[in-house]
């Protein structure tokens, strides 16, 4: 008995990394120069200590964190950490959502969930800097010729700003309800809506607009209707224009609901280097290549908490309590006994770009936790911030 317990537990050892082989202790490796803009460099350079970065990492391959599936460190212009898991595509109608199991590498696109909202306020932002849309301020109804028989109540009062800062005072249950099925609010404009915007706008009324924070991502929805009336371009098509094309970004993979408009709360998938880059635009004032993507004083509604939206508890994410702006969260970090800001796009099941200005760092992350707890923000805290020497 004593020796079948013996090889029992040696084979429970050898099989830590979600059952699928042996967990190999990883060694430092600078990431890969490839033709995509990202200039790259070592942790030594941008003088980060190695040894608690590749910590972090073979805690994350031993499953420390359950399921992360990449962690990118982009630092003083140069992306100097890079590695990729194994661990489960998302599956809607699979048992914990756990589709095919993969190695994770570079060049899967990756469902980034939420993270989908921040690309669609940069579109807006991009609509107002060139004269489409003419501020946040106006109502959503200027942009919505079919849906002006919904301009009742205090309907009439709620604007594009806060559609971006989700304080519509529209009732809505995103964050109560399990994702793939109808009582999902967001989920339901799949499987019981012809007509997305009637169906988020058809909510009763709860807040005066502009007062509390709930979050929508139906309002997120309804932006990319209103950019389609005012460009006469749908969001796949404006975004791929304005936004991913100067990037060198192709297909970013938008999905569409029954009566053919577009999912722009959280159907893109993306690369971590494709996001990398969304995060180093934003890092960068909203420049790309030396040619500016997205309006400075977008960037700065982006990073800064919209009035009263703090102390926001986001479910299943040791975020803490966050602050939200125009659609990226905000958040206070200590780093060396002082603390610093950090705004990111936050996407369901550990989809994140981290953009820290004040260190000028990006970090990315991509995650299958969607049914269990991501721990990213023990990662940063725990490992990153204190690498930094």
């Amino acid at each position: 008995m004593k020796t079948i317990t013996i090889i029992l537990a040696l084979f429970l050892v050898s099989n830590l990394n979600f059952g699928c082989g042996k967990v190999v202790q990883m060694t430092y490796l600078a990431p890969e120069k490839v033709n995509d803009g990202i200039d790259v460099g070592t942790l030594q350079q941008v003088s980060m200590d190695t040894t608690l970065i590749m910590n972090a990492v073979n805690r994350i391959n031993h499953g420390k964190y359950n399921e992360v599936h990449s962690m990118l460190i982009y630092r003083n212009d140069k992306l100097v950490m890079e590695k990729y898991f194994k661990g489960y595509k998302y599956q809607w109608d699979a048992r914990k959502y756990r589709g095919e199991f993969v190695d994770w590498n570079r060049n899967m696109p990756h469902s980034i969930m939420s993270c989908t909202k921040s690309y669609t306020s940069a579109c807006i932002g991009i609509a107002i800097a060139n004269g489409s849309i003419d501020n946040v301020h106006q109502s959503i109804f200027d942009y919505l010729p079919d849906h002006q028989h919904m301009k009742t109540g205090n309907r009439q009062y709620i604007t594009i700003e806060h559609l971006l800062t989700m304080t519509s005072g529209l009732a809505w249950n995103e964050w109560g309800a399990s994702h793939g099925t109808s009582a999902n609010d967001v989920d339901m404009l799949y499987f019981n809506c012809d007509d997305p915007v009637a169906c988020v706008l058809d909510r009763s009324w709860w807040a005066v607009p502009g007062e509390y924070f709930t979050y929508n991502g139906g309002g997120t929805v309804i932006l990319a209707e209103i950019l389609r009336n005012a460009t006469n371009m749908n969001i796949e098509e404006f975004s791929m224009k304005y936004l991913f094309a100067p990037m060198s970004i192709d297909s970013p993979g938008w999905t569409q609901y029954k009566n053919g408009m577009y999912d722009s709360a959280g159907s893109l998938k993306l690369t971590p280097r494709e996001m990398l880059k969304f995060g180093i635009t934003y890092l960068d004032g909203g420049i790309w290549n030396d040619s500016i993507i997205i309006a400075p004083d977008w960037i700065v509604k982006s990073s800064n908490s919209y009035n009263d939206n703090q102390e926001i508890n986001i479910p299943i994410e040791d975020s803490g309590l966050c602050g939200y702006a125009y659609s990226w969260w905000t958040s206070e970090l200590d780093y060396n006994g002082e603390i610093i800001y950090m705004y990111r796009a936050g996407g369901w099941g550990g989809q994140s770009i981290m953009v820290f200005p004040q260190l000028d760092m990006v970090i990315v992350f991509t995650g299958g936790n969607y049914s269990s707890n991501s721990s990213l923000f023990q990662i940063v805290e725990g490992f990153i911030l204190p690498s930094i020497l």
